[in-house]
């Protein structure tokens, strides 16, 4: 539309949240890109690959509103605002966020925001790391015979403690996906150890699909000391379940425990 009064184009506010995908910014989608490229602001995430803002024009405004562990400078109260007041001011939002933007990612929060101020809202969906890491690894959250689900559960409440549901996972036969646990992986083990799955192959896997990316496998029992071995550290997302028995790594440790049952 046009302001007449000081005779220039105001664009019409909207809101794109985008889904970027693990960390590769090969995995974003098609639709996710046309977007960007449309992009009159980007608010973007701490884990979001910056290559991707070369997609959106010369003239969009890139805003870093990144949260990582101990550094929140950019509430989530904050981040609504501001995605509001650049949409009011200057058109098209692109809210780029790591993963897809509904998996622990406060998407909806910002839907919400935005349909509070009666700004229209589209979602593109982006490849979760719950999921896409482990398939990067050949590690597969469902198989026949092994895993018939899985669970996908934060690693820290808010109010910091480990979830509730990871006491029912750990009784059932899932694959048990832990996002933004690392720090907590000494008493994620203990909560199956408990259940007396000692032996329950386990990965940790830092910066998935990206040039810092680490994997280290290995059981309940040793996984603790095999990540402090390998100098693991956030953003690790941690599988737990027979299914990480496939990864190639794994071979080495289930010969191990062969030949000690037979000894």
């Amino acid at each position: 539309m046009i302001d007449i009064e000081n005779k220039k184009t105001v664009k019409e506010p909207r809101i794109t949240l985008v889904g970027a995908g693990p960390g590769d910014a090969d995995l974003i989608t098609i639709k996710g890109i046309k977007a960007l490229k449309t992009a009159d602001v980007v608010l973007y995430d701490a884990l979001v690959n910056e290559e991707l803002l070369e997609f959106a024009p010369e003239h969009a405004t890139k805003v870093y509103v990144g949260k990582r562990s101990g550094d929140h400078s950019h509430s989530q109260e904050a981040i609504n605002q501001l995605m509001v007041d650049y949409a009011l001011n200057y058109g098209h939002v692109v809210r780029l966020k790591g993963g897809d933007p509904f998996v622990f990612g406060r998407g909806y929060e910002e839907l919400d925001h935005a349909a509070s101020y009666s700004i229209p809202a589209e979602v593109i969906p982006g490849i979760s790391s719950s999921i896409g890491i482990p398939g990067l690894q050949h590690i597969p959250v469902t198989h026949r015979g092994l895993s018939e689900s899985f669970w996908v559960i934060t690693g820290t409440t808010a109010d910091g403690k480990v979830s509730n549901d990871l006491y029912e996972a750990a009784r059932t036969r899932a694959t048990i996906v832990v996002l933004m646990g690392l720090h907590k992986l000494a008493e994620i083990t203990d909560i199956f150890k408990k259940e007396d799955k000692n032996r329950l192959p386990v990965a940790v896997i830092q910066s998935g699909s990206t040039v810092n990316e680490k994997v280290a496998v290995g059981i309940i029992d040793t996984i603790v000391e095999i990540v402090e071995e390998k100098k693991i550290s956030s953003p690790a997302l941690i599988i737990i379940g027979e299914v990480v028995s496939l990864h190639p790594m794994f071979q080495p440790i289930r010969e191990f425990y062969d030949i000690i049952a037979q000894e």
